[in-house]
């Protein structure tokens, strides 16, 4: 069958705002196809093969009468509360446990038949025996605020896992925190830590080159120190030599003036020239100065011994001088 068919036969079923489906062997509703009729408010949907109903039947708002009675509904959509305009509902002989918690929004529900229904125990005390229209009139008061309680109560158990769901999310942010102020604070001490070690290096080759300058100073001091006294030495050492080249000089003028005077009063004495002119004087200077030596004797003595001693005095600190 299709669409154009199935919209002219929906066409067939309308009556006034009433479309009858009952006893057509349905298995699915054609909520496609009743979309299009948005004047016909009461659907009847009775005494069908009919299971479920899909999601989109929940989209057709405008119905206010619906008879699905006598079907074999096991559930209704979730979002059937979304038929603001319900008035009249009637699931009577059906398979239905449980109704959505949606159900609850019905606010216009003002009539409804839950019999013969595998109902759970709660939901079955709410529906009551529903025998007469003041009972079903009373069944859909009572589901409602059955269903509101039911509402209530997963509201609240929503809001209980939504505020547990939080609180964990909290601990976890503040684990989180906690550990990346863990790793700021590590990566903050490795650094004081790298720092320090720079720290120390350096201070360690600031005193590395400080010795070293130190003893750099020292060697030059030491050199220097060193080549003073070999200056000092070198002119000690030349100013001594000329003073005993001198004093050899001067002994050796003397000793050549003693020899030649020696010469001089021998030739005079032992030779034939004492009788000369020339030789008198001077032998009568010999003959006086051996007479004076001979008063002179002791003094004489005094003076060589004062002599030696000042000479081993010169000699002494000439070796001293050398050392």
């Amino acid at each position: 069958m299709s669409k154009n068919s199935k919209v002219l036969n929906l066409k067939d079923k309308i009556s006034g705002n009433e479309m009858d489906l009952s006893l057509c062997n349905l298995t699915e509703v054609p909520v496609r196809e009743l979309a299009l009729f948005t004047k016909a408010t009461v659907l009847d949907l009775s005494c069908n093969n009919i299971t479920s109903l899909p999601p989109e039947f929940c989209n057709l708002t405008h119905l206010v009468k619906v008879d699905l009675s006598k079907n074999q509904l096991t559930c209704l959509p979730d979002d059937l509360g979304n038929l603001s305009s319900l008035q009249h509902l009637d699931l009577y002989n059906n398979k239905l446990n449980v109704l959505p918690v949606s159900f609850s929004q019905l606010r216009s529900l003002k009539w409804l038949d839950l019999k013969d229904n595998p109902l759970e125990a709660g939901l079955a005390k709410a529906a009551g025996d529903c025998l007469d229209e003041k009972q079903c009139k009373q069944c859909a008061t009572k589901v409602l605020q059955h269903m509101r309680d039911i509402q209530e109560e997963v509201d609240r158990t929503r809001e209980k896992r939504l505020l547990r769901e939080k609180e964990l999310e909290k601990k976890k942010e503040a684990k989180q925190r906690e550990r990346e102020a863990r790793e700021r604070e590590a990566r903050k001490r490795e650094k004081a830590e790298e720092k320090e070690k720079r720290r120390k290096e350096y201070n360690a080759q600031m005193a590395a080159a400080a010795a070293r300058e130190q003893q750099k100073k020292k060697s030059e001091e030491k050199k220097k120190k060193n080549g003073q006294a070999a200056d000092k030495k070198v002119v000690v050492e030349s100013t001594a030599k000329p003073r005993r080249s001198l004093i050899g000089l001067v002994f050796k003028l003397l000793l050549l003036l003693l020899l030649g005077l020696a010469g001089v009063a021998a030739a005079c004495r032992l030779t034939d020239l004492q009788k000369e002119a020339v030789c008198v004087p001077v032998n009568v200077a010999v003959d006086d100065g051996l007479s004076w030596a001979k008063e002179q004797e002791g003094v004489v003595r005094q003076l060589v011994q004062n002599l030696s001693s000042a000479a081993k005095e010169f000699l002494e600190s000439t070796q001293a001088t050398k050392n």
